[in-house]
């Protein structure tokens, strides 16, 4: 009990340290704007976009289950991580051991939304040999065969919500496991948070 409270006391600490941080970027945003300092501006602008997006990335890890089929959490591994640009944030979770790892990334402003969602909307396309469209707490979803290792055949779904994308690996696991899996994930209250 006492570990908990602990853990508690942490969460509940570091939640404030980026509810100050954010403030303080949105004080320096509006000072450099008042002083005409446009740039300096934007980029506390973009400093408070990137705390606002850790803080996203870790409530997001508060709603992932704490198993998947028989595989526990590693908490230590869990990554929240901010790239400008490109890509938004990456969430990162993982559950299991070495061999038998389950792997799931949520990723902010994927690059790859654009060809999953045209691969979805093209029946014809997307229920080919190596993949197939499915149904994941009542989004459509790309399950996908992926050469694993030994010439094992293993499955990942792509999952888009809005401009998110949610991808989850699970090598040595069937296709029904892993569909499985994605349906123990609270998508409606992840796709709430990415939008």
């Amino acid at each position: 009990m006492k570990k908990y409270f602990v853990l508690f006391i942490i969460c509940f600490l570091s939640t404030l340290l980026y509810a100050q941080e954010f403030n303080k970027q949105l004080t320096a945003a509006r000072t450099a704007y008042t002083a005409g300092k446009l740039d300096d501006s934007r980029f506390a602008m973009q400093q408070m976009l990137q705390e606002l997006d850790m803080i996203m990335g870790k409530e997001i890890l508060k709603l992932l289950p704490a198993k998947m089929q028989d595989q526990n959490v590693n908490t230590k591994n869990d990554n929240v991580t901010v790239a400008t640009g490109f890509v938004g944030t990456i969430t990162h979770r993982d559950y299991g051991v070495e061999n038998k790892m389950v792997n799931l990334d949520i990723i902010s402003n994927s690059p790859l939304i654009t060809s999953i969602n045209a691969i979805l909307a093209l029946p014809l396309i997307g229920n080919s040999g190596d993949h197939k469209i499915i149904k994941v707490s009542g989004y459509k979803a790309l399950v996908q065969k992926v050469s694993g290792e030994n010439d094992r055949t293993d499955y990942e779904i792509q999952l888009p919500l809005n401009n998110a994308l949610v991808t989850l690996k699970a090598p040595g696991y069937t296709q029904d496991q892993l569909i499985a899996m994605a349906n123990s994930m609270p998508i409606d209250q992840i796709a709430k948070m990415v939008q």
